[in-house]
């Protein structure tokens, strides 16, 4: 899918959408015709649109989240890298690595490693896997990619997103003070016709 193709809802409209689906927010030149005729009212639209706003922010709380999410799995990747890396030129070097690790928050123990012929990833759900280091390397650079991938996308899902609420925010009022308008008219109006 390419930026902002066409798709039929099931109302036979085509809206456009971004590459992953999400629907683009039209903006309303002219109330009147998006409405169907000046004395046309504005509350089921507006109504309409309030929904469309709503899960836009939904979306955009949820791509906030994923992106925090991805940003903490890059950021683990790179230094589990680092540490294969290392682990790696000590065995070359035939060198014992000595190193603190955190056993809690404000406790560290000392450690010497000798060098390894495996190494354990934790793949999630209570699953650890042992892996030549090499290959660990490969897999971890894999899933590098990957998530620097779908956060570039997410980004630009965010900033798209912003685009929409924007866009709809603006419709919302230009509705709203359409409906305003109308009242005021027809208020006059009956005013008029009592006197």
């Amino acid at each position: 899918m390419s930026s902002d193709t066409p798709v039929s809802t099931s109302s036979g409209r085509d809206v456009q959408v971004n590459p992953r689906g999400i629907p683009k927010a039209a903006f309303i030149e002219s109330v009147d015709a998006f409405l169907g005729g000046s004395d046309v009212e504005a509350e089921p639209e507006l109504a309409k649109l309030n929904e469309m706003l709503a899960k836009y922010r939904f979306m955009e709380k949820s791509f906030a989240q994923k992106r925090a999410g991805l940003e903490e799995k890059m950021v683990e990747f790179k230094q589990t890298l680092d540490v294969l890396s290392l682990l790696e030129a000590k065995k070359e070097a035939d060198e014992t690595l000595v190193t603190n690790f955190e056993l809690t928050e404000t406790l560290y123990a000392k450690a010497a490693i000798e060098p390894v012929e495996e190494v354990f990833l934790w793949l999630g759900a209570n699953t650890m896997l042992s892996y030549p280091p090499k290959e660990a390397q490969r897999l971890l650079t894999d899933k590098l990619e990957t998530a620097q991938t779908s956060f570039e996308n997410t980004k630009a899902d965010l900033l798209f997103l912003r685009e929409q609420i924007t866009t709809t925010e603006v419709n919302i009022a230009r509705l709203y003070n359409h409906d305003v308008k109308l009242r005021r008219e027809r208020r006059l109006r009956e005013a008029e016709e009592e006197k």
